[in-house]
């Protein structure tokens, strides 16, 4: 018969030295290290008010400690937090063997309020102070999170009163049926589920009229346009993400590409990114220099944006969203897209074609233009440009085009759209270009990258490049172009001068040379 070792399974008393735990190298000694020796907690040690009297409290230092490390590894609720401290040797070891309760966690993560941004600002420039921050590169790029609210409770202020006297209106009819019901039987008790409902609605008008007598205005966006207030969180808002639309708030965050440092992070209750862009830039301007250059995607693309950066001389590569259309590397996406069937029909389609502006008449000396069934258009733009071209536009009536017979050949999609615009274009325009078209000319001259990801930035992208020997020219007078056999790109400068670099330099160097023209 088989001889096996014995498995122990009772109680065993094991030795444990808690500051050999923290390896030299890891994330956790780091974390211990810069908290002892480096951090101010000041603040935080000054809400502690136990000197005479009262039982000893734990420390500021280890409560952070077990928190941040926490985040580390994903945990964000209290109750894990307090059950890691028991169970898991690192959270020990930070904690000094201390097992603070799941409610004290909670209370210390809730009371951080302002002491969290100072205790940021310390460890930028501690990151700083040590090289980490190269100010080169700075990548911005933001998420939409959901929120601990409600978007029934979204509305205008109009929104609510009409709700409120909605309700006034419910309970009068339920008082009204009440009373009916009595007189017809005196005998009869009242129901207690109406009268549950009567105060229920009660009570729901009151919150609403008080939350209104808290909230004399309506929210305003940056130009003056209205936004839906919250009831529960009136400092978040509704926005679309591709899980469809939540209650919640935008949070942005700009990256040094160098080591990855978090320089500025912040939750904004806005779904529009546009709008984002320059109080993020400011919230960082201290570490951007003359040849920094910042990168976003298209959701932070304006040209309003572009000429405020610009007049700040501040260098941008943000895309916009033609971007991938002048990409060469996106040319062939097309064919990679989702088909109806694996044997999807190839044949071309023959729907009938719909009316042109050849079909349509226009008279340039009277500015007028005559649809195909014999109706004139509303003009609605004499001088506007299109991809910098300049034309008249003009659009149908919806008296006109709702009932007309030939919505089906003149609408490309009949069922949506109310009426016809046809635009007719006078040539191109020749002011200055936008801010627009000089960031285009700017980062269609760069390499490839991946302006969409705070962690990539310029830096990323396939080693061999699709713009292999094409020269491309920038503002500045110079021209990049990848050079096969040392692999690397080079930049040749108005006086000929040819130097090679990689694809990071190239960006920075890049930079420094729009900052001197520009200064010329």
């Amino acid at each position: 018969m088989a001889r096996y070792k014995p498995v122990e399974s009772g109680m065993m008393l094991l030795p444990v030295d808690l500051s050999r735990q923290l390896l030299p190298g890891t994330f956790e000694h780091a974390l211990s290290l810069l908290i002892d020796e480096e951090l101010d907690l000041n603040a935080l040690h000054a809400r502690v008010k136990n000197d005479l009297c009262g039982a000893p409290a734990y420390s500021p230092a280890v409560l952070l400690k077990i928190v941040l490390f926490a985040y580390s590894r994903g945990m964000i609720s209290s109750r894990l937090i307090a059950q890691a401290c028991q169970e898991s040797i690192v959270f020990m070891s930070l904690s000094g063997d201390n097992a603070p309760h799941h409610t004290t966690i909670a209370t210390f993560v809730r009371e951080l309020k302002d002491e969290i941004a100072h205790l940021f600002t310390q460890i930028l420039f501690l990151c700083d102070a040590h090289g980490l921050i190269g100010r080169e590169h700075f990548a911005i790029d933001g998420v939409k999170l959901p929120s601990n609210a409600s978007k029934s409770k979204s509305g205008t202020r109009a929104d609510f009163q009409a709700r409120a006297a909605k309700i006034d209106e419910q309970v009068r009819k339920m008082l009204q049926q009440h009373q009916a019901q009595d007189r017809r039987s005196d005998s009869e008790e009242s129901s207690p589920k109406l009268n549950q409902r009567v105060q229920r609605l009660r009570h729901e008008a009151q919150a609403l009229r008080q939350w209104l007598d808290a909230h004399p205005h309506d929210r305003r966006g940056p130009n003056g346009a209205l936004r839906k207030s919250n009831r529960t969180d009136n400092a978040s808002a509704k926005m679309a993400t591709s899980h469809g639309v939540i209650q919640g708030y935008t949070g942005v965050a700009a990256v040094d590409a160098t080591h990855q440092i978090i320089v500025q992070a912040q939750a904004h209750g806005t779904g529009s990114e546009q709008e984002l862009l320059l109080p993020t830039v400011d919230a960082f301007n201290d570490l951007i220099e003359p040849h920094s250059v910042l990168s976003a995607d298209a959701g932070y693309h304006s040209e309003a944006n572009l000429r405020d950066l610009a007049q700040r001389k501040v260098h941008a590569l943000i895309a916009d969203n033609g971007m991938r259309k002048r990409d060469p590397r996106f040319t062939t996406q097309a064919r990679h897209k989702t088909q109806p069937d694996p044997l999807w029909n190839k044949t071309p389609d023959t729907k009938p074609s719909k009316f042109s502006v050849k079909d349509f008449h226009y008279d340039p000396a009277t500015q007028t233009c005559i649809c195909p069934a014999g109706e004139f258009l509303y003009r609605n733009g004499s001088n506007v440009c299109i991809d910098g071209h300049l034309g008249v536009k003009f659009t149908g009536a919806k008296r006109v085009c709702g009932p007309c017979s030939l919505r089906d050949a003149c609408l490309r999609n009949a069922d949506r759209s109310a009426v016809r615009q046809v635009t007719f274009f006078k040539g191109k325009r020749s002011a200055a270009p936008s801010f627009t078209e000089q960031m285009r000319s700017t980062g269609d001259a760069l390499p490839p990258w991946n302006p969409c990801s705070p962690t990539s930035g310029i830096t990323s992208g396939s080693t061999d490049s699709p713009y292999a020997g094409a020269p491309r020219s920038t503002r500045s007078g110079s021209s990049t172009a990848w050079c096969t056999t040392s692999r690397s790109w080079r930049i040749t400068d108005s006086q000929g001068k040819d130097e090679a670099m990689n694809r990071n330099k190239c960006a920075l160097t890049l930079g420094k040379r729009l900052s001197k023209s520009n200064s010329h």
